[in-house]
């Protein structure tokens, strides 16, 4: 019987098998952790007297809590001494659990789900869960990668294990030839502004189509990454040559000596959707119609192309939307004025991405404040070794230390309230990057030429976007 991606990678973790009464009993290939959902967690395995089952089966970093500004001195100003403390608490926990900690002194550290795919820790065919709704990301390997509570964060310490009903599938099909200037974030804003904020709710998303097999890896997390953002915890793209190549010599690869990451893709290369394999539902979009998009109200599925207009709201909460957003229906989305500029997130922080807003800022200035935060340790070094911190600098943005930053706000980098932020992150709920402030979400190509001209602006019309 023909199989799809998500059932051959779902059926290899099954322990005990989902019936009427019960769901299946999953387990866990990795476990990543960061500061925010993990300390109750620990308190609770404490409480019951347990230890973490598989602390070789874990991986921690500091990210949301994490200032990305460093004193004079040294020292770093942390939003609150509650920040602080949940920092100093994830590092007292994995090291009394002996968990591989990626802290102050690692290089490695940033954003869990830049570090983890950077080091080899994700890997095509596994399950791998976090204490973060947008660890989808990490199925643009070809694994089941979902978010989950504080509460399942124990389990999963306590027993490496989750109680999970099987989703249903939905293939995302968008086929074509992408216009020029039109990037992986405007393809996953294009698709959640088709199906809206629900649209994927109960099912397991698979990116297919050529699209998605001429993207990079890094272009593949960012679509991932916001699968949750159209109602689906998990968004995956069959492991192809894109991903064999993306992992060799990282890490905790498997090492080419021996044969073993010959092996390895061979595996993984036997993951793809079986010819035939059907899904519970198809969705199909035309690459070509994809423009540059922008969002203007107060969710991700709040979608426009940036050449359009603002849509008349269809009911009172789009209203409150528009009224919140300060947008009028029929007015252009292109030319509103923006506040500050934010480039980073799990969405699009990588190394690709930071090269498309320095393509954009080379040789130009920016008209507000723009933030630019790398993912991790690695791609800062990596960005300022092609000097281009040297760019952002020279632009009059500031260039900051790994981070989650102003994504959702958590270490201070917040916004003024009632400014309007251009921001590459995955939300744009009312409040995420500050009280009152107003997102617009966008790709670091858009987010750039905004900068640049204070207003939201197509960056078509700067004459560089690739």
């Amino acid at each position: 019987m023909a199989k799809t991606l998500f059932d051959k990678v779902w059926e290899r973790h099954i322990v005990v098998p989902e019936t009427d009464d019960h769901p299946a009993t999953f387990f866990i290939d990795l476990h990543l952790i960061h500061e925010v959902t993990s300390p109750q967690a620990f308190t609770e395995l404490a409480n019951r007297g347990l230890k973490v089952r598989r602390p070789d089966l874990t991986l921690a970093t500091i990210d949301h809590s994490t200032p990305t500004l460093i004193n004079e001195d040294g020292t770093r100003p942390y939003v609150t001494a509650q920040a602080e403390t949940q920092v100093n608490t994830l590092l007292e926990n994995t090291k009394k659990h002996g968990i591989e900690t990626h802290g102050w002194e690692s290089d490695n550290r940033g954003i869990v789900h830049v570090m983890g795919p950077e080091i080899g820790a994700t890997q095509p065919g596994m399950t791998i869960v976090c204490g973060d709704s947008h660890t989808a990301t990490h199925g643009a390997f070809g694994s089941i990668a979902f978010g989950i509570g504080t509460t399942q964060v124990g389990h999963v310490l306590a027993n490496q294990c989750l109680l999970m009903r099987k989703p249903k599938t939905m293939a995302i099909n968008v086929n074509g030839q992408l216009q020029a200037g039109v990037t992986p974030k405007d393809v996953i804003l294009a698709i959640i502004a088709k199906i809206g904020v629900g649209g994927g709710t109960g099912y397991a998303l698979e990116f297919r189509g050529n699209v998605f097999e001429e993207m990079s890896m890094a272009g593949r997390m960012t679509v991932c990454n916001m699968a949750i953002e159209a109602g689906s915890r998990i968004g995956m793209v069959a492991p192809d040559q894109t991903t064999f190549d993306y992992m060799q010599g990282r890490r905790k690869a498997p090492r080419a000596a021996g044969g073993e990451f010959a092996r390895a893709c061979e595996e993984w290369a036997s993951l793809a959707s079986d010819e035939g394999a059907a899904f519970d539902k198809e969705v199909h979009l035309d690459a070509a119609k994809i423009t540059p998009m922008v969002t203007y109200g107060t969710h991700p599925g709040m979608g426009i192309s940036i050449t359009d207009i603002i849509p008349a709201a269809a009911d009172k909460a789009e209203q409150a939307a528009l009224d919140y957003m300060q947008l009028e229906s029929g007015a252009k989305i292109a030319g509103q004025r923006v506040d500050k500029v934010f480039i980073g997130s799990c969405t699009n922080s990588r190394l690709e991405d930071l090269r498309a807003a320095a393509k954009i800022l080379e040789g130009r200035k920016v008209q507000v404040t723009t933030i630019i935060v790398p993912g991790s340790g690695v791609t800062k070094a990596a960005a300022e070794k092609e000097g281009l911190d040297k760019v952002f600098e020279s632009a009059g943005a500031q260039w900051r230390d790994a981070g989650c930053s102003m994504c959702l706000g958590m270490n201070g980098d917040i916004g003024a309230p009632g400014d309007l932020v251009v921001s590459t992150s995955n939300r744009n709920f009312m409040g995420r990057q500050g009280p009152g402030v107003r997102t617009v979400l966008a790709s670091p190509e858009t987010a750039a030429a905004s900068a640049v001209n204070g207003t939201i602006t197509d960056p078509r019309s700067m004459g560089v976007a690739a």
